[in-house]
């Protein structure tokens, strides 16, 4: 199962006032695939990211949804295809977690339409998917930042869009819960075929979980494609300006970057 909606960058050009943040970049996102976005702090990950959900504006190119730029499409009719988990999202202060999970809802309702069945089924589904049930009637303002994080998540979920935008989806979280998460949008991609865009700064998660990793450096897309083909060492070196060696990780099979550093053991 892989979705029938497909998402691109075309030339696309980003500013903050009169600095350029992304510079005529092209990028097209395989549809179904889980694709990662890396590069080093301030190259515009994250303001790509923003791009193309929509919430900012190009100063010159274009995002496609479907062959159409995305800016011309009704508001409500993209949110029910592509959903967006930003890097600090707000919540309104006291909301209880169901309440704020059951925002995901909104772009598949009606307007003063009452809940279906479905809402509640989804609802709870994410919920259980991200280990946050037991939570669902306490205040999101009580709950720790990993905590916040996989409710967060549970939102973009009860979406149910066929294109997931997550921006650093593992912040706040330990190790285990880092990977259950990933694992559990894995499955997503598997079982609907949800085209998966994130943004993560753990180089060896993201190549153990990218169908298709993006280099950015300065703006461009330095180099993209299947992690085993294009994660190599001096691509780690000329994006991150990191000493490193690249060996495979014993699990999955995937390249695995062991830091130089200054300070190692022979």
């Amino acid at each position: 199962m892989t979705t029938a909606h497909s998402l691109a960058a075309a030339d696309l050009t980003l500013t903050y006032g009169d600095r350029t943040i992304i510079d005529e970049l092209d990028l097209t996102l395989a549809p179904g695939k889980i694709t990662v976005i890396v590069g080093a702090n301030g190259c515009g990950k994250s303001t790509l990211l923003r791009a193309l959900a929509r919430l900012l504006p190009p100063a010159a190119g274009s995002v496609m949804l479907d062959g159409e730029p995305i800016h011309a499409r009704p508001t409500r009719e993209v949110a029910r295809v592509l959903g967006l988990l930003p890097q600090s999202p707000v919540a309104p202060e006291g909301i209880p977690v169901a309440d704020l999970v059951g925002r995901g809802r909104h772009p598949h309702q009606r307007a003063f339409a009452r809940w279906s069945s479905r809402d509640y089924e989804v609802v709870a589904e994410a919920l259980a998917a991200t280990g946050t049930a037991e939570l669902a009637d306490r205040s999101i303002d009580e709950l720790s930042g990993g905590q916040r994080q996989r409710v967060w998540i549970a939102m973009a979920l009860a979406q149910e869009t066929d294109i997931l935008l997550l921006d650093e989806p593992t912040t706040f979280l330990d190790v285990a819960h880092q990977v259950e998460v990933l694992d559990l949008l894995t499955d997503l991609r598997i079982a609907r075929g949800t085209t998966i865009v994130m943004v993560l700064h753990d180089l060896n998660l993201a190549a153990r979980y990218a169908d298709e990793l993006v280099a950015v450096k300065d703006g461009r897309v330095f180099a993209a494609g299947a992690p085993r083909e294009m994660l190599t060492a001096d691509l780690v070196e000329e994006v991150f300006g990191l000493p490193n060696q690249i060996a495979i990780d014993p699990v999955s099979g995937a390249p695995m970057v062991t830091p130089k550093g200054r300070h190692h053991v022979c």
